[in-house]
């Protein structure tokens, strides 16, 4: 089923296409597939970026809205992403980029298109764990920049996932929190009582 993905600010989208359209912005950003790309540069499929700060053992996460992020299309693939940050001023560019999470994010919202229900794409950075995931929210008329993941949820860790975690497989959020969980949970130190001189 079609995803259904959320409008992006518009500030957010009016900031990504003026940098696009600045020589200056893709000359110096690190994406030479930007700055090789013959043909129009468009933005599309605006992800809100969500950060999973903590996850307390009751498996209750708490999630901040870090940006937007769009996709940049050359011809017939994306060759880059733009994301956008909230300053006191409202929705600005940051930064262009490039690397392995652009096919892969491509890849997961192939996949979730083919999901039996429809979702609200987001993606979930995890940095305790250098993790992104696709989120697909249940609640496909929520606001993208608000909400934290429901049990019901799916995640999919983008590849590279960290060791142990199949990328590109979908994960129930009730399923796959506990396993996060221990990983960023430092384990007790033990300590061994001082022995006293006999």
């Amino acid at each position: 089923m079609p995803l259904q993905v959320p409008p992006a600010p518009a500030p957010a989208l009016r900031s990504v296409l003026t940098a696009l359209g600045s020589p200056t912005a893709v000359s110096e950003a690190r994406t030479p597939s930007l700055r090789t790309a013959q043909g129009p540069a468009i933005p599309e499929l605006p992800l809100p970026v969500h950060v999973l700060d903590r996850i307390t053992p009751e498996g209750v996460s708490a999630t901040r809205l870090a940006g937007w992020r769009f996709l940049i299309r050359c011809g017939d693939r994306a060759v880059a992403a733009a994301d956008t940050m909230l300053t006191p001023d409202g929705w600005a560019f940051s930064h262009f980029f490039e690397g392995p999470y652009i096919a892969s994010t491509e890849r997961a919202l192939h996949q979730a298109e083919a999901l039996p229900q429809t979702y609200q794409p987001r993606l979930l950075s995890l940095p305790g764990l250098y993790m992104l995931t696709l989120w697909l929210h249940g609640d496909r008329t929520a606001d993208g920049a608000e909400g934290h993941p429901a049990a019901t949820d799916l995640l999919v860790p983008l590849a590279p996932a960290p060791p142990g975690i199949a990328a590109h497989r979908p994960h129930l959020v009730a399923e796959l929190l506990p396993v996060l969980t221990d990983r960023v949970t430092p384990a007790p130190l033990l300590i061994t009582p001082a022995r006293t001189p006999a």
